[in-house]
């Protein structure tokens, strides 16, 4: 399908393929570095192979897409009818990704509005979608992107992990934090804030830190529409658990996304994330 304004993400939003086909989102896929091999997030490694080489310590590392690979994208995209693209990706604090796209929007033969959305997963995904259900109406291009702004301006994203060693060696949380975490063994709480990922609470237990997310989130979501998307890596049962109980909690719940997250996100959080994104719909 072929529209005059086109959608673009990264492969860290974790739409569902069915949901990007309908809505005709291409997503630029983000680079995992296991072993010394680049490999692309969502064709060439799974989530399942990730968290079994972080479970064997094996080092793994996130690269942006280079310019280029944004840039080929863009000329698929203007060859196949598109006037104009409005390009959407996680924040510019946990990634070079938006900078890349804005280095290949110059370059490129149709209109290309970067966004950085300050989002990261289906945080992310409920901006790329809004902008995408507003081209379907007919929306322009400023309205598209107006739409991902609003939507990102309202949602929350609260994360559960076993540990902050992952994201201390990748340089996504502080050391100190990472440390006062382990040396008190408190499972920490953490939260999308301003584009960055901060630690909110410290809970003594597991049990109790995901009974606390799942407060967290109920009290964030609210009573208007709203939709939420559970994420997990390498923890199912957790993530169906907390799905099924928000259900029962959240009176306005619109859609129910349950999902793995893919290895750029795993990478720095490791086997155990339970993580929530509430995004309401006005």
């Amino acid at each position: 399908m072929s529209r005059h304004v086109a959608i673009v993400t990264d492969s860290t939003a974790y739409l569902p393929q069915r949901t990007m086909e309908r809505h005709d989102i291409t997503a630029v896929p983000v680079t995992v570095v296991l072993g010394g091999r680049a490999l692309e997030e969502g064709t060439e490694i799974s989530a399942r192979s990730l968290a079994e080489a972080l479970q064997k310590r094996q080092p793994v590392t996130t690269s942006r897409p280079s310019p280029e690979r944004f840039a080929e994208t863009y000329r698929r995209i203007a060859e196949s009818g598109a006037t104009s693209i409005v390009s959407l990706h996680l924040s510019s604090e946990l990634s070079g990704t938006y900078d890349a796209a804005v280095m290949a929007a110059r370059e490129a033969p149709v209109p290309v509005r970067v966004v950085d959305t300050g989002m990261v997963a289906m945080a992310l995904g409920f901006c790329a979608l809004a902008a995408a259900e507003t081209v379907d109406a007919g929306g322009t291009v400023d309205e598209a992107v107006n739409a991902a702004e609003k939507r990102a301006a309202g949602t929350t994203a609260f994360f559960y992990v076993d540990t902050l060693d992952y994201l201390r060696r990748g340089g996504r949380i502080g050391a100190a934090q990472a440390l006062l975490g382990s040396a008190l063994a408190v499972k920490p709480l953490l939260q999308l804030d301003g584009g960055r990922i901060e630690l909110l609470e410290k809970v003594r237990t597991a049990s109790k830190a995901i009974a606390r997310l799942e407060e967290i989130v109920a009290e964030s979501a609210g009573h208007g529409q709203v939709d939420i998307a559970v994420h997990h890596l390498a923890a199912p049962e957790r993530a169906d658990a907390l799905a099924g109980r928000l259900r029962d909690r959240v009176p306005g719940l619109a859609e129910l996304h349950v999902s793995e997250v893919g290895a750029v996100i795993g990478a720095h959080t490791g086997p155990g994330l339970l993580g929530a994104v509430v995004s309401p719909r006005s």
